[in-house]
């Protein structure tokens, strides 16, 4: 798995930040579409997997070998813990598997909501900033909107944004989904007021995070 710093080529930066210039122009809204390697560390399915594995290996080899005896199966498992436990870690498809989807749903939406208050996208003007977070582990997308666009657009709208880039992300055209989402960010806040004509780029256009 790429980590979100070098998910997307220095072309592919570039040409997110100026879809976000382009969208940010019309309108006194502000975009933020941020990309994360993970929104968690999820210790506990290192713990529980490389446990469960390092049991089973030590209860094997006592069986095997020990004639069940303990002093065969403490030092394999603590053993076979130790790399069980980083090969978890290293192995992110692995690691995702012993985790629950609503799991990896929720930390996502935690995430997107800490990040939304510590970039200060609710500090905006006109309470108009929108946070597209990508979590690249998770498999997740999650778009979080502030009070003065997020009460005026119908229901369901920012599942909308997440389709399309989730349909990048699957088809490997990631960068063009972030920019047509971002686009159709732009569409919306420029439908809905207010537009002030002294827009000011109040927060980062783009934010790459481990």
């Amino acid at each position: 798995m790429k980590s979100a710093t070098v998910f997307f080529t220095t072309e592919e930066k570039q040409q997110i930040e100026a879809a976000v210039k382009a969208a940010e122009k019309k309108t006194s809204g502000e975009i933020v579409p941020m990309v994360v390697s993970s929104s968690y560390s999820y210790p506990r399915a290192e713990l529980i997997g490389g446990g469960t594995l390092a049991l089973a290996t030590g209860l094997i080899v006592s069986w095997a070998f020990g004639s069940e005896s303990i002093w065969w199966f403490l030092p394999v498992f603590i053993a076979s813990f130790f790399i069980f436990h980083q090969l978890i870690r290293s192995w992110p498809n692995l690691k995702r598997k012993l985790i629950h989807p609503d799991e990896l749903t929720a930390e996502v939406k935690e995430k997107a909501l800490v990040s939304f208050l510590e970039q200060g996208l609710h500090e905006t003007r006109d309470r108009t900033g929108i946070l597209i977070l990508i979590s690249l582990f998770e498999h997740r997308v999650q778009v979080l909107a502030d009070s003065g666009i997020n009460e005026k657009v119908p229901e369901h709208t920012w599942e909308e944004i997440v389709e399309i880039i989730i349909k990048g992300l699957k088809t490997g055209t990631a960068c063009e989904a972030t920019c047509h989402a971002i686009e159709r960010c732009g569409e919306l806040l420029h439908e809905y007021p207010p537009h002030e004509l002294d827009n000011i780029d109040e927060l980062p256009n783009l934010i790459m995070e481990e």
